[in-house]
């Protein structure tokens, strides 16, 4: 109960503050912070890249409010055709930093704090740039994972409000990674969430990112920030002037069941291909359900590649050659290589599915494209299966 009381307290205090600030423009005072604040990782795939928001603080005036560009609203017409399409608006939001705190600690999330070395004037710009971003006709932006989003709109409002007063060490990234190299480093590599986005996204994103797209992950803003001076007349002096850890989280091991894992289930179906492939050779057949089954699911991955390609407006998901081993075509001659005499055209099929996996080999070796290791047993399995066919209805 008293939990409720004070929950709604803070809700009152926050509604309070809402209706002062549209009643009146708010001068901050000279014992006002600006803050950039850091979450860690969360347990969901979405909360696995940590999260940055600015909290505005002035204890003369009791205003200790967090802003993030991290929300969007469920309630959106047609939300998660958005979002699969990369079109859903995304928006400010304010919060007690009350609440804001309660709820990355319940999460078991560490939070850390960088105070700004600004003036009273650039502390005053931020302030009225975040008001003004708030308002209603102001709040919405479309997200972009790599371009657009919590992160980005950190470094973007200080760049824009700083300008050439604002000078980053790019020493702050030690080792150039691609962008997909950046993901993965902070998921696991063999859970489903880490295998779909690897398998989603296309050739784009194996190019090194610089120093300055290193910043779509909160960790390299935080990072950019320690490292970031600031132009005075008297010489530049340190961004920030204190950083501090306001919650620590208390390390937890997270469960992975290797027998649901990607890396299990792939492998075993390649296991499953290869063995019936060493069947049919031993007994001189074909199994023509394991043809057909085949094409129907590498057509029907390739078709969500193509939807994924040309029909969102996702930066990520473009040059996607997985398109190479999972060809839609093949959704054509589900029927066909299911017949016992299949026509002679589909030898050539064949052969064609054949070269394009010798063609994703190269540009897996020449750094064309880095594919997800744990299609390396499927594809091995694939290529051994189409070579198979290839032969058994050339002797026919």
């Amino acid at each position: 109960m008293k939990k409720k009381l004070l929950y709604l307290s803070f809700i009152l205090v926050h509604i309070l503050f809402i209706s002062n600030v549209k009643a009146q423009k708010i001068s901050l005072s000279e014992s006002a912070a600006i803050s950039v604040l850091t979450m860690g990782p969360g347990t969901n795939l979405n909360d696995s890249f940590g999260h940055s928001a600015f909290r505005i603080t002035d204890p003369n005036q009791n205003i200790d409010v967090v802003y993030n560009y991290g929300v969007y609203n469920f309630d959106t017409p047609n939300f998660y055709l958005k979002f699969i399409k990369g079109q859903l608006m995304y928006q400010l939001d304010r919060t007690d930093f009350s609440l804001f705190y309660q709820h990355y600690s319940d999460q078991n999330r560490w939070i850390k704090e960088q105070v700004l070395d600004l003036t009273i004037k650039e502390k005053q710009e931020v302030f009225d740039f975040l008001q003004n971003n708030y308002l209603p006709e102001n709040r919405n932006y479309i997200y972009d994972f790599f371009f657009e989003n919590c992160a980005t709109r950190i470094r973007d409002v200080l760049a824009g409000i700083l300008k050439n007063k604002l000078v980053i060490d790019e020493s702050f990234v030690s080792d150039i990674h691609t962008f997909r190299q950046l993901i993965q480093k902070n998921v696991h590599w063999n859970s489903w969430g880490s295998f779909g986005m690897d398998l989603a996204i296309g050739a784009v994103v194996d190019r090194n990112a610089s120093s300055w797209e290193h910043q779509f992950l909160p960790e390299y803003i935080f990072k950019a920030l320690e490292k970031g001076q600031i132009k005075r007349s008297l010489g530049a002096k340190k961004l920030v002037k204190k950083t501090s850890i306001l919650n620590k989280n208390s390390a937890k091991e997270k469960l992975e069941i290797f027998l649901i894992s990607p890396f299990f289930v792939v492998s075993l179906l390649a296991l499953i291909i290869l063995g019936v492939t060493y069947k049919d050779y031993r007994n001189n057949s074909r199994n023509r359900w394991m043809d057909s089954s085949l094409y129907a699911l590498t057509g029907t991955i390739g078709i969500f590649l193509i939807l994924l390609w040309f029909a969102t407006d996702h930066f990520a998901t473009q040059n996607n050659y997985n398109l190479l081993w999972a060809v839609p075509l093949s959704l054509f001659f589900v029927i066909e290589i299911a017949k016992k005499n299949p026509k002679y055209w589909l030898k050539k099929y064949i052969m064609f599915q054949i070269l394009m996996l010798l063609l994703l080999s190269i540009h897996w070796i020449t750094g064309v494209q880095s594919y997800p290791v744990i299609l390396l047993p499927l594809l091995i399995a694939i290529g051994i299966r189409y070579i198979f066919i290839f032969n058994f209805l050339n002797k026919k």
